[in-house]
């Protein structure tokens, strides 16, 4: 392949993500996007997105659709990188998209495939080369044909196609020769390189998952609904929360009225006979009115924290979302934010428009940096009293204090005065004790904690709660 095709393939790529997002590219505006990437390149990637905008994207709509696929597209990936520091991949300049590293290079594909410098998959790990192991993935992408991707069940398919591509197998025959050694090097390095593997899974599906929002625009809608059902909520685009809110409104909606049906017909019970005879006594005992044993089905209780920093916020404002929508099917919902600190923000959603809210709970303590064990302190201040052994505590986040005092004694107290306590966290388990993560501290203390990242993942944890409630 000569390197200007091979340069020319991410603006290809590019402009049918382009028309799938809604741009209407002609061949001659094609043609001079092309002339424009050859003068200018892929470096600066400001003056690449300013000049492709003026070329492709027309009405305010299309700026607008440009923006976000732009972005999305041209997006880099910083594998296994430390959630707690900065990273600026993004805006480096030796990244062209999540399916390009260097247009010009011609990639070696198989088993084993160097990176950076010729490096092998396991040399890249141990190293901790994220930058080598990012232009890999995005090689052995091209290599799968990820362009392709049209159906959410294709993930696995494709996420095993780039790691082989990789050299994956081979890394996993070391780390099982490594595990013969029986030595304590050998089963160090053994379990460092298992270490790796898991974060490199989960980037390659993240990876795959952004590729498929952008490749299967233009599907249809049905499809698009269970494609953002399943999709990871900080991959989606701004211009899928529209469609998102709908989604957990008709979601939230199906869980409020099967809770409420089997609500009603389980309150009437059985004939109460003695009852029955007494109130007809005036008709000599032939029951005109007939009285039904009673059963009181109590609805749950249930107080919800939610992280509202930066790093969760998305999924912070869809779960509040899902519970302003499950008000009738949960009587006696008490609901918190925190970031730094918490504050109740029940009041606020009940009585405010549900977008409202939700800009208005975020403007006051979103985005900040999160400080779990202040936020837990300021609980236990100002209402644990309120928790009781009928209590449900959902806590949404992701367990990063910015190593800050973690409180699990205040967590502790909690559990033993709750019924339960669930803990939704949106990252990989894989990220779990990594970093400044205190999940694992936490975990003891909670009858649940799992994965929680897609719309499907909180519609299954709320079904859960409701379903033990009756």
């Amino acid at each position: 392949m000569s390197g200007s095709a091979s340069a020319s393939e991410p603006l290809r790529r590019f402009l049918q993500v382009a028309r799938g997002a809604g741009l209407r590219v002609s061949a001659a505006e094609g043609i001079d996007a092309a002339r424009a990437v050859k003068m200018i390149g892929y470096a600066d990637r400001e003056i690449l997105k300013d000049s492709l905008g003026l070329i492709l994207a027309k009405t305010p709509e299309e700026k607008s659709a440009y923006h976000e696929a732009f972005e999305l597209y041209f997006k880099r990936d910083d594998i296994g990188g430390n959630p707690d520091q900065d990273q600026d991949q993004d805006d480096s300049p030796q990244g062209d998209g999540p399916n390009q590293s260097n247009p010009g290079s011609q990639a070696q594909g198989g088993e084993g495939m160097g990176g950076s410098g010729g490096q092998t998959l396991g040399q890249m790990l141990e190293q901790e080369d994220r930058a080598s192991l990012a232009t890999a993935m995005e090689q052995a992408a091209r290599e799968a044909g990820i362009e392709n991707i049209r159906f959410f069940t294709q993930k696995n398919l494709y996420a095993r196609r780039i790691l082989d591509r990789m050299g994956l197998r081979q890394v996993e025959r070391d780390i099982e020769a490594l595990r013969q050694t029986g030595t304590p090097e050998g089963l160090g390095r053994a379990q460092f390189l298992e270490g790796r593997v898991d974060q490199l899974r989960d980037s390659v599906r993240d990876f795959v998952e952004r590729n498929l929002i952008l490749f299967a625009k233009g599907e249809t809608e049905k499809f698009r609904e269970e494609l953002l059902k399943s999709a990871r909520l900080s991959n989606l685009e701004r211009r899928d929360l529209d469609r998102m809110r709908v989604l957990v409104r008709q979601m939230a909606k199906k869980l409020a009225a099967r809770y409420a049906k089997t609500r009603r017909r389980r309150l009437r019970g059985q004939l109460d006979i003695r009852r029955t005879m007494r109130r007809n006594m005036g008709w000599g005992g032939i029951p005109f009115i007939t009285v039904w044993k009673q059963k009181r089905i109590e609805k749950p209780r249930v107080m919800v924290l939610c992280d509202v920093s930066g790093s969760v916020a998305a999924m912070s404002q869809f779960l509040l979302m899902f519970l302003y929508a499950l008000n009738e099917a949960l009587s006696d919902i008490r609901s918190f934010a925190f970031a730094g600190s918490l504050i109740e923000v029940s009041e606020i959603l009940e009585k405010e428009p549900v977008e409202q809210a939700i800009t208005r709970i975020m403007e006051t303590i979103g985005f900040g940096s999160s400080n779990f064990g202040n936020s837990f302190a300021d609980f236990e201040d100002g209402w644990m009293q309120h928790v009781t052994n009928k209590t449900t505590i959902i806590i949404l986040g992701d367990a990063r204090g910015n190593r800050t005092d973690p409180r699990t004694d205040i967590v502790a107290r909690m559990s033993q005065r709750a019924k339960r306590i669930i803990w939704l966290n949106p990252e990989y388990k894989s990220a779990w004790g990594t970093g400044d993560s205190d999940m694992y501290r936490y975990a003891p203390f909670c009858n649940l904690v799992t994965v929680c990242n897609t719309l499907r993942h909180l519609e299954r944890a709320i079904t859960d709660i409701l379903e033990d409630a009756v």
